[in-house]
């Protein structure tokens, strides 16, 4: 099993300090390393061999609070190839889809590995994770970002390259998978892949952006004939200022991230029960279809140049993560 590293700071640790006036920084231990802020300067070397949630104090005397970054602080602070999935999303989707350990799951696509990480940690060294991202450069910064966090790659992860609907048949036989996680541009163009990978009662997920591509996943759902009726929700969180008797909501809170969808594998031949609605406009075309798709409205894309320094910063974290295993190692204290 990997565990979250305890004990002392060590060098290579990424450890989250919060100053003045509650700034949070995100640091990765390093011998000769130095927090350089407007309130001074804070060396690395003061917190290697503090006890995790230590106090320490910088060049001007200012207090600074360090502690290992939680997965929620970490995925908010991770180097990004792709948009990531908020960790209220993720939450969601290893509740509702049932993400057990054990599990047998297949996601697409990986993006920066936010999402990979929730889910390895639901499915566990019991489980396997395969993971399927188009763009070798994201899959690059999902994997250093993996390797961060836990300290090594898992075992169970697998992440292949290339268009699920292609490699899906190659990587699993039918009706073997568990659950399946769709984070892509156009989910249903793959569905009748996933449909013959996942086990009966097995269940899809759904991540989309707008209402149309939730609107036109449904569709596809219910016109394969091989899923129960799809449900469909999005979550927000609001936070709440809490200070005596001054209690009220936040100014601002993390609202539309985007939908989640889901439904179950049918047995095969089953019938799905009919499902009696109002009538309803229900015809659309491509074009309909292409002004609300995030190419449509001008969604940017991550630049090559913009791209390659994430990768960059993926990788002196990971490196950085290896140093400290290498560290707990060669004490053999837990990792």
């Amino acid at each position: 099993m990997i565990d979250k590293p305890r004990g002392p700071f060590r060098y290579g640790d990424r450890v989250q300090v919060t100053g003045p006036k509650g700034r949070m920084h995100t640091i990765t231990l390093r011998e000769g390393g130095e927090l350089h802020t407007h309130h001074g300067v804070l060396a690395h070397a003061q917190l290697v061999g503090q006890p995790d949630g230590s106090v320490v104090e910088n060049s001007a005397g200012h207090e600074y609070l360090a502690l290992r970054p939680l997965l929620r602080d970490f995925v908010m602070s991770m180097p990004r190839g792709a948009a990531i999935v908020y960790p209220k999303d993720a939450a969601q989707i290893v509740v509702q889809a049932d993400i057990f350990p054990g599990a047998v799951v297949v996601e697409a696509g990986v993006g920066s590995g936010a999402l990979s990480l929730s889910l390895l940690r639901a499915v566990g060294p019991e489980g396997r994770l395969i993971s399927f991202e188009r763009r070798a450069e994201f899959a690059e910064v999902a994997s250093a970002n993996v390797e961060t966090f836990f300290g090594e790659l898992p075992p169970f992860w697998e992440v292949r390259e290339g268009d699920l609907a292609e490699e899906l048949p190659r990587a699993v036989e039918p009706g073997t998978v568990d659950r399946v996680v769709l984070d892509m541009l156009a989910p249903w163009e793959v569905l009748p892949a996933v449909a013959d990978a996942l086990t009966p009662g097995g269940v899809v997920i759904c991540y989309v952006a707008t209402a149309t591509q939730l609107s036109r996943t449904a569709e596809f759902l219910r016109g394969l004939g091989a899923f129960t009726e799809p449900d469909a929700n999005e979550t927000m969180v609001r936070g709440w200022h809490v200070d005596g008797l001054a209690v009220r909501p936040d100014h601002r809170m993390v609202a539309h991230t985007g939908f989640l969808i889901s439904a179950r594998r049918l047995a095969p031949g089953a019938v799905p029960p009919e499902v009696k609605r109002r009538a309803s406009k229900r015809s659309y075309t491509d074009e309909d279809l292409e002004i609300w798709t995030p190419g449509g409205v001008g969604d940017r894309e991550i630049t090559d140049k913009n791209l390659r320094k994430r990768i960059r910063e993926a990788e002196k974290a990971r490196d950085g993560a290896r140093i400290a295993a290498a560290s707990r190692a060669a004490d053999g204290t837990d990792a």
